[in-house]
């Protein structure tokens, strides 16, 4: 990948530059952190022109790694006004690795009200208008564009969400079935793509290169070791088998599973929603319990969930969605939480944000607890921009506050995931520190093998796991991998550099995260944050979480040395 594409949507041009030397050995969130503090004031609107949207797959992107096609989207972000990287699975990273673009920067807004397309071929790229596409949901857009331009096109989008410049708007990605179900969710990167006048990227990359690896002799032998870890590691057999939604009964034993929203960490029904419930469902009705996202996965977390009929409901059905839009709402029925994920999928909304936006719409009377009907009308009423809908779609934080709900489960404007901060307290430091807000893929403890209810080396668990995190994030590697192969970074950089021709060493991977996160922390100061951002709502340090008897106890003092 040697050069990045340059699309300014106030003069209606595309341009491809060469990289700059600075930024060869950078991608994904390592190279968006970088362009973002580079090129864009941290001070700015996020739905002005001043701020980008950058998509870039990471260095790994377009060749034959598996789980090597993640598609890392930036800018400045309309929820926390702050940094902002999100990870999406699906074939848009391969191709455009593919097709060598090591990013697309998206700047400036359009001089009037014409939306757009943006086609990305092997020849070049192109605007082309998109009047007939807007307003049109992320499933329907996505199967008109293959019709259009062919079914081997990857594509990004928005829906009607990020049309309206709804906060909770996220970025759908087409999967290898050319199904737009892979999000790029979270931080409303999806109203900055309809601010900038953009409907939907497409990228062809028929004629472009396979991405042969530099040392193809040294490739084999650590290819052969990487999927061997893979393949032989217990938590990606779990993931294989349950998905992610193997999650719901090991957060709901420790007492961490958010349910009512967020007023306690145990679910009366959480059998009903768990992993086991959703694989024996699935496979009763002849679904599809492993479906890889990307191709030659060696994971499969994926799933394709049906009903009764047989019918697809949705793909994948997910444990932050099922979490969110399950215990957050006292909903014990998987039909509904599909149907429910389905509309934000086709809307273009972050389950994870809608989710804790109508738990607090519950807390506030507008529906009670339980209503799967309710809940699903309050999600029309997003997808058709009432009043009421625009506020629920602006994010868990803004209803909260048109609502009156004080206890809103959001840090720097951004919902918490699917984890009870009193009960897991490594990632309640993740949340409160992390630059991205309240976002568990930043750092992720809960798989430790620790006293989850004890504030005891907690900020030292997440600070590790925080400066991890993007090795995976700028490689373009799905985060899974790094249950097998975190514990063997030297294959990792074997791989890596068979692959491109470099001589990292582990040392050099995890500096570039140190870098990383050093550059998203520079841009939120930047934008006036202060260590006083890097704290929980007040209630998680005075109600205990009833499921526990615990609060979240890590002191000031040791979130504070999170990032020294």
């Amino acid at each position: 990948m040697n050069k990045i594409l340059r699309v300014n949507m106030k003069e209606l041009t595309v341009k491809a530059e060469p990289t700059r030397k600075e930024y060869q050995f950078l991608g994904g969130r390592a190279l968006i952190a970088r362009l973002l503090l580079d090129e864009v004031k941290p001070a700015c609107e996020p739905l002005g022109r001043h701020n980008k949207l950058i998509f870039a797959p990471g260095l790994l992107g377009g060749s034959k790694v598996p789980s090597s096609g993640r598609i890392s989207i930036g800018g400045k972000s309309p929820l926390t006004g702050g940094i902002k990287e999100s990870n999406g699975g699906g074939v848009v990273g391969l191709k455009l690795g593919r097709l060598g673009y090591k990013a697309v920067i998206i700047e400036e807004i359009p001089r009037n009200e014409e939306k757009y397309l943006l086609k990305i071929t092997a020849d070049g790229a192109e605007l082309i208008p998109a009047g007939e596409y807007w307003g049109l949901g992320v499933y329907q857009t996505a199967a008109l564009l293959r019709q259009q331009f062919g079914d081997k096109v990857a594509v990004s989008c928005i829906g009607p969400a990020g049309e309206k410049k709804l906060a909770a708007a996220g970025i759908a990605n087409t999967d290898t079935n050319g199904v737009p179900s892979r999000y790029s969710g979270r931080g409303g990167l999806g109203a900055v793509m309809g601010a900038k006048g953009i409907k939907a990227v497409i990228i062809d990359d028929s004629n472009s290169g396979a991405g042969e690896p530099a040392n193809p002799e040294q490739y084999k032998e650590a290819l052969r070791q990487y999927s061997r870890i893979l393949k032989e590691s217990p938590v990606i057999k779990t993931y294989t088998d349950y998905g992610t939604a193997a999650m719901v009964q090991v957060t709901n034993a420790i007492g961490g599973l958010p349910t009512r929203n967020f007023t306690t960490g145990h679910f009366e029904g959480a059998e009903k929603i768990s992993g086991e419930a959703l694989r024996e469902t699935i496979l009763a009705r002849q679904g599809k319990t492993r479906h890889n996202c990307m191709p030659g996965c060696l994971i499969g977390c994926s799933n394709v969930y049906v009903d009764a009929a047989g019918k697809e409901i949705v793909s994948p059905l997910e444990y932050e969605t099922i979490a969110l839009m399950g215990s957050n709402l006292d909903i014990h029925d998987l039909d509904a939480i599909a149907r429910l994920n389905y509309l934000c999928n086709d809307y273009g909304l972050d389950t994870i944000e809608t989710g804790a936006a109508l738990g607090v719409a519950m807390a506030g009377g507008v529906i009670p607890f339980g209503d799967k009907q309710g809940a699903i009308n309050l999600v029309h009423e997003i997808g058709k921009g009432t009043i009421l809908g625009r506020v629920l779609g602006m994010g868990a934080q803004i209803a909260g506050k048109v609502l009156g709900v004080i206890n809103v489960p959001a840090v720097k404007g951004q919902a918490m995931a699917a984890y009870d901060p009193r009960a897991i307290k490594g990632v309640g430091v993740t949340y409160a520190t992390s630059p991205m807000g309240a976002d568990h893929t930043a750092g992720n403890t809960v798989r430790n093998q620790v006293d989850h209810h004890s504030a005891q080396g907690q900020a030292e668990l997440s600070a590790k796991s925080q400066y991890t995190v993007p090795v995976y994030d700028a490689l373009g590697l799905c985060l899974f991998t790094s249950a097998g192969i975190g514990a063997s970074p030297e294959v990792l950089c074997q791989l890596v550099n068979a692959q491109l021709g470099t001589d990292f060493t582990p040392e050099t991977l995890f500096k570039m995260a140190a870098d990383t996160v050093k550059w998203e922390r520079e841009f939120n100061q930047q934008a006036g944050f202060t260590k006083y951002d890097d704290r929980l709502p007040e209630y998680f340090y005075e109600t205990p979480n009833p499921a526990t008897n615990t609060v979240f106890d890590v002191s000031d003092e040791e979130m504070d040395q999170v990032h020294k």
